[in-house]
């Protein structure tokens, strides 16, 4: 997750690269926000969504291992007024299923508000809410992945400067009204998203992530989808990859020194990560900081959020939420279109 395309070649394949989601309750809804295709590289790719091509955003329900709703949107080829966009909705055992119908709920044009069923869809190019000095990745993604000590000397958080600012993304919005698919007040969701191309008969799982800076952090060069954590299902994240991740957290902060016990902490991040989806509460206030995880607004710190968490230690990021206040909107879609 929140892999924003860190080489020119990546950005070819942009419209599938998932930079972000976002999940929070606005008044009586459950917001998903799901954003690709960042320009971070200086260009993107065109049109802003991959015709064809599936969106899904899915929530797991009071703990369950599985999907019992599947949000999929489709974009149409590019025309003058933008790309056609259809959201389906798949519920009970239709939502894990690739091969079934959705229900089709909204349909509209990019770059427009469309509403049914009290359902609001909006996708276009907007700004990117994320915000981030890049130059910080580095230091910490190979700490990670090489167990080593963390290199901080060249960071000076005074300095930070936000390597998002004036960028875009392509975002899809969906707002769902509380009671809706499962989506109560009260409820538990786990969510995740994916993007799909048909492969053939079936269809492949090409890009997935739930937590920000998974991808970053863990796989910084995989730009051509080539790591098995892309086409794996969440309900396979501990069984393939917990030890390994508590195995590469535990080595980093060792060899910092950041913590007393470096297995235990490693098993614990472990714990807290997989399987990669992101738990909110319907009906609650989104928040991502150190001390509480649920959901993800707009303006979380995610990038300090994850940063100290895999390194074991408090590192300041240097920017606040303001750094990307003008990409925020308290009115739907909440994104700014750009």
């Amino acid at each position: 997750m929140s892999h924003h395309l860190d080489t020119p070649e990546a950005a070819e394949r942009g419209q599938l690269f998932i930079d972000d989601l976002f999940v929070f309750g606005v008044d009586a809804s459950t917001v998903l926000v799901l954003d690709v295709n960042s320009t971070v590289t200086g260009s993107h790719a065109d049109p802003d969504f991959w015709p064809g091509a599936r969106y899904e955003l899915k929530a797991h329900l009071d703990g369950s291992a599985h999907e019992q709703v599947t949000y999929r949107v489709t974009f149409g080829e590019p025309e003058s007024a933008g790309q056609s966009m259809r959201l389906e909705v798949l519920t009970g055992d239709d939502a894990l299923q690739d091969a079934a119908q959705g229900a089709l709920v909204v349909e509209g044009q990019t770059g427009q508000v469309a509403e049914a069923s009290g359902i609001r869809l909006w996708a276009g190019r907007a700004a990117d809410p994320f915000f981030f000095d890049l130059s910080l990745l580095e230091p910490v993604s190979t700490s990670v992945r090489e167990g080593s000590a963390l290199d901080l000397s060249g960071w000076h958080p005074e300095k930070a400067e936000n390597t998002f600012g004036g960028t875009t993304v392509a975002s899809i919005v969906i707002e769902v009204p509380h009671g809706q698919h499962g989506l109560s007040a009260g409820a538990t969701a786990g969510v995740w998203a994916a993007t799909k191309l048909k492969d053939g008969d079936r269809w492949r799982q090409v890009n997935r992530g739930g937590h920000p800076m998974m991808w970053p952090v863990l796989w910084p060069d995989d730009t051509d989808f080539s790591d098995p954590a892309n086409a794996r299902h969440p309900s396979e994240d501990v069984a393939a990859f917990s030890d390994e991740l508590a195995g590469l957290v535990a080595a980093a902060v060792k060899a910092s020194g950041s913590r007393p016990d470096p297995a235990t902490y490693g098993g614990e991040v472990a714990a807290v990560l997989l399987p990669d989806v992101l738990s909110y509460e319907i009906g609650t206030a989104a928040q991502l900081d150190s001390g509480t995880r649920n959901g993800r607004p707009l303006d979380a710190n995610a990038a300090q959020v994850m940063l100290s968490l895999f390194s074991g230690t408090t590192i300041d990021a240097g920017l606040i939420a303001d750094a990307a206040e003008d990409a925020r909107s308290s009115d739907f879609p909440y994104v700014v279109p750009a």
